[in-house]
């Protein structure tokens, strides 16, 4: 991240961020899956030229989905902005060129309640965090993993005045986290293990309600603060505040952090619709890292009020939506990722990550 996105632009009313944030967390549903969201998508939008697509060359060669439009119930977090490919792929109607019906069900509550939702039936698939999760997948739920969709969206912030300069500074630090579970705390807990730092032992983290966790920094209670975007990015526009790292750091800036889980039943008894599913919004994650001025708009709808279009078009480029793997490489990242979770005592030492791997995941382009 550059400095202009750290510390550019005026400062912001740290009162109305917090507003903003609030709002954000009033706005999501109280159960998992909250009131579905209509859309009357108007076709195929101008300027987007479908020829360019798929980008699965394995996929080109499928049949079409002929008939109605194959109705299904896609699950996704509608504040977080790096699933912008998600609007976008109503709006500018990926779904509707392959002959799908999509509706949108914003949930919140907990990962193994949206698992169960998606393993049952009440819900076709759904977008989320692979650090949420695949512990709860360990478990045995009938979701399968077809693709990642992007990278970076996870930062440790703190003051521009603190002496925490880098991720090592932690140790012996208190830290703000807004779960204790979180795919946050799990990946720079990873982090801290890599450079040699228990980080059960060696850094307190203590659980604040996430649009409250600058002001436990502010307070001194706290020598940092894990963040998610909008909030992590919009907070860095104040120049009181400094990124300390990011989940774009050294190897993980070519890894997905957010994947695409499929219903189990769907993959096994329509795989031609669970294939142009992941299709579209694999090429709708293409548009949008090559359209960051339009996916802007498309998901300003979204995003909190503070935030303006130049805001959004700064974390759609900022977070990595043309990496979005699929196969042996979407194997292998879960695979590793399985693995960092093990170096943490979050999984159990007896788990076979490679099996593991080898059993969430779907090739839906495999011939």
């Amino acid at each position: 991240m550059n400095n202009d996105n750290k510390r550019g632009g005026s400062r912001l009313d740290r009162r109305h961020l917090l507003q903003a944030g609030l709002a954000a967390a009033f706005a999501a549903p109280l159960g998992v899956l909250g009131a579905a969201q209509a859309f009357a998508p108007g076709g195929i939008a101008t300027g987007v030229d479908f020829s360019e697509f798929p980008l699965c060359r394995t996929a080109s060669n499928a049949p079409a989905l002929t008939g109605a439009p194959r109705k299904l119930k896609l699950s996704w977090n509608a504040g977080a902005v790096c699933l912008a490919p998600v609007p976008v792929a109503i709006e500018h109607g990926f779904f509707q060129k392959h002959n799908l019906d999509i509706e949108l069900i914003n949930y919140s509550g907990s990962t193994d309640q949206l698992l169960e939702a998606i393993a049952t039936g009440k819900s076709d698939a759904g977008l989320g965090m692979a650090l949420r999760w695949l512990k709860p997948l360990e478990q045995g739920f009938d979701v399968k993993i077809a693709a990642g969709t992007h990278g970076g969206c996870m930062r440790v912030l703190t003051r521009a005045d603190s002496s925490v300069s880098k991720l090592a500074d932690l140790k012996g630090k208190i830290v703000a986290v807004g779960d204790l579970g979180g795919p946050d705390k799990n990946f720079f807990s990873i982090q801290l293990s890599k450079l040699g730092i228990d980080p059960v032992k060696d850094v307190d983290w203590r659980a604040y309600p996430g649009n409250l966790l600058n002001v436990a920094v502010e307070k001194g209670e706290v020598q940092a603060f894990l963040s998610s975007d909008p909030l992590g990015y919009l907070w860095l526009k104040d120049s009181q505040y400094k990124e300390v790292a990011s989940n774009l750091d050294g190897e993980y800036r070519d890894k997905s952090c957010c994947i695409l889980g499929l219903r189990g039943s769907l993959v096994r008894e329509e795989p031609q619709v669970a294939r142009a599913l992941t299709q579209a919004l694999l090429d709708a994650a293409m548009f949008t890292a090559q359209n960051p001025v339009v996916t802007a708009k498309s998901f300003q709808p979204y995003a909190p009020k503070t935030a303006t279009l130049a805001d959004i078009e700064g974390m759609v480029r900022y977070h990595t939506h043309h990496h979005h793997p699929v196969g042996e490489v979407l194997k292998r990242e879960l695979k590793g990722y399985a693995d960092d979770l093990k170096s943490v005592q979050v999984f159990k030492q007896s788990t076979d990550t490679a099996k593991f791997a080898e059993r969430i995941y779907v090739d839906v382009f495999a011939v």
